[in-house]
């Protein structure tokens, strides 16, 4: 319904009568006629004219994952002590694991078949010479005070994942998406600290130090908490298939590190915080879709996000600050000398022969 310029004056003139008893002005928007109040210093409230955000673009998620997937293997990375689950407690410690001197790295040639199978599978590039690295810090579960990993020149480069999850309204849309793998490295496993509180005291077992692991890295691509469940879900069901991994989450088999931003788009990524040894893809999505919103909150309040290391706290749904990382930290990464190059030719024969019998075998059951 069109409004003349005589309803436009007397518009003006009945809010000019209240504006004198209520003591308040009244601003009239030419362009989208929507009336708006300010109240003068004689209320109680004084409301500031509210920053149009509608013609800023919205902010969004960023989300990188570190999963850490045990290498399914009778025994450990670099000793032959045995891996079993639930064994009492330093039951199965060999002298390397326990850093004794003078006790020298022994490497396992079926986690390096492992990873090269994992990497195949996961269409990456494998360096036929990698190099493992020490990675200096002090933890009590980690006697040796280092710990042995592939830093520099990782075994597996530049792999892709796709997956697919649900869209819409109704979650009734099935989308694929990829997301590219940065590298899979091998690295040993630290032992596990168990805290008594009652005692005030922290018991450490050693039967997981020395443990064979693969660390997937994936790039910040994805953009919410059930993305990245749906990908760690995909990649389960790889490891499975392919043996390399039982991928039991319950058991510690395989943890996620999920590495979270806001930004907006067409503008650089904004400062992270890592939410560390998620074990569960429910609580991986809570914890993502949480600490997400958590920041936004943070910005939109004029505040600033801290690169931290964070919890997610299964009973409050909330993620906790661990410790700060502001202070960048020097690992000292030094080349490991009795094992410090690791040609995987002969691996990668091995495994084109295992993956060419199995598509044999394939062929055979099909026909049948």
């Amino acid at each position: 319904m069109a409004t003349s310029s005589s309803g436009y004056s007397r518009m003006f003139c009945k809010l000019r009568k209240y504006a004198n008893k209520s003591q308040s002005l009244y601003h009239i928007d030419s362009f989208n006629l929507k009336i708006r109040r300010i109240w003068t210093s004689g209320s109680k409230t004084q409301l500031q004219p509210k920053v149009n955000t509608k013609s800023l673009p919205q902010m969004v998620g960023v989300v990188g994952l570190e999963v850490h997937a045990q290498i399914q293997s009778t025994s450990k990375l670099f000793s032959g002590s045995h891996v079993r689950f639930l064994a009492p407690p330093n039951s199965l410690v060999s002298h390397f694991d326990a850093s004794l001197p003078g006790t020298l790295p022994v490497l396992n040639r079926r986690c390096v078949e492992a990873a090269v199978l994992t990497g195949l599978a996961l269409n990456c590039t494998i360096n036929r010479k990698s190099l493992f690295d020490r990675k200096h810090y002090f933890y009590a579960d980690m006697p040796a005070g280092y710990q042995i990993t592939q830093q520099r020149v990782p075994i597996a480069v530049n792999g892709m994942l796709v997956y697919s999850h649900f869209e819409g309204r109704r979650r009734n849309q099935v989308v694929t998406k990829s997301v590219k793998i940065k590298q899979i490295q091998l690295e040993q496993d630290s032992g596990k600290s168990l805290h008594d509180d009652e005692q005030s005291q922290t018991l450490i077992d050693l039967n997981r130090a020395g443990v064979g692991l693969m660390e997937l890295v994936m790039e910040p691509e994805m953009c919410c908490g059930e993305e990245a469940a749906a990908a760690v879900r995909e990649l389960q069901l790889i490891l499975q298939a392919l043996g390399t991994c039982q991928a039991n989450m319950a058991e510690g088999q395989l943890r996620v590190d999920a590495n979270v931003s806001v930004h907006r788009p067409g503008e650089p990524l904004g400062v992270r915080t890592e939410v560390k040894n998620i074990n569960s893809v429910r609580h991986l999505a809570k914890a993502i879709d949480y600490e997400i919103q958590r920041q936004m909150e943070v910005l939109q309040s004029a505040g600033k996000v801290l690169n931290e290391t964070r919890a997610f706290d299964s009973k409050s749904g909330n993620t906790i600050p661990m410790r700060d990382k502001e202070g960048l930290q020097d690992y000292r990464n030094k080349c490991v000398i009795p094992i410090s190059h690791l040609s995987c030719v002969s691996c990668i024969h091995a495994v084109i022969r295992t993956c060419l019998s199995c598509s044999m075998m394939h062929e055979k059951y099909i026909c049948m």
